[in-house]
């Protein structure tokens, strides 16, 4: 019999987002909704993810070159309910690409890019687009 503790676990791991917002909670100060929204910060430990500085990245933004505060710095992201955030790797929107549909991606560092890579770091352009 399993211990306890690696019992509850993965149900822990599963339930906890940590400081990501969910999907439909994904609004900018003003309270409009957001596409996505990016942040400089995750953590081995999920609860401490989606911190530091954020990118609010609005339904219709296509950016082939990211600000240079944030070229190749986003390690968490959020994308909002009904809405798709394509990123690149290369400028201008050039190099590897991946699509992610509404959901969280606490640690872009588990997000895997080609054999070797992954896409902790490595976003440059994107486009975002909602239905």
């Amino acid at each position: 019999m399993k211990p306890l503790s690696l019992c509850i676990l993965p149900l822990l791991a599963a339930l906890s987002m940590g400081l990501c917002p969910q999907p439909a909670e994904l609004k900018d100060d003003l309270g409009n909704k957001l596409c996505a929204r990016a942040y400089v910060d995750s953590s081995v430990y999920y609860d401490k993810c989606c911190g530091g500085d954020y990118l609010d990245i609005n339904a219709g933004d296509d950016v082939p070159y990211v600000p240079l505060k944030w070229f190749n710095r986003i390690s968490s992201l959020v994308v909002g309910t009904r809405c798709e955030l394509t990123v690149w790797s290369k400028i201008p929107k050039d190099g590897a690409t991946k699509k992610f549909s509404s959901g969280v991606q606490p640690r872009l560092a588990e997000v895997k890019k080609g054999l070797f890579g992954d896409w902790d770091n490595s976003i440059s352009s994107y486009y975002c687009k909602c239905n």
